[in-house]
């Protein structure tokens, strides 16, 4: 006899308000991880201008290497994590749901 687990209508009620109750902070979560990744562009084009007077490549590079970049990069970096948690537990919640 093959032992079966079922999903009880308590656990579909938790996995439907989870993702009501989330979708705001799911929402939101995405809109900052794609802002602070565009904005990284911004912080690159200025901080190149800084160093207007070397080559493009030189400038690059000062850029790259600029603490405000790294910081920014870090910024990036929580964004990707809230955001992807929000994901997989949305995805948790929807592979219950179906299969239920």
């Amino acid at each position: 006899m093959q032992n079966r687990s079922f999903i009880t209508d308590d656990e579909i009620d938790k996995a439907l308000d989870y993702l009501r109750d989330n979708a705001r902070d799911a929402a939101q979560a995405k809109a900052e991880r794609i802002y602070v990744e565009e904005y990284r562009k911004v912080i690159k084009a200025t901080l190149m201008k800084e160093h207007a007077q070397m080559s493009a490549v030189l400038q690059e590079r000062e850029a790259y290497a600029d603490p405000r970049y790294l910081q920014h990069l870090e910024a990036i970096r929580q964004a990707v994590q809230i955001d992807e948690q929000h994901r997989f537990m949305r995805g948790a919640a929807d592979a219950k749901i179906e299969a239920w």
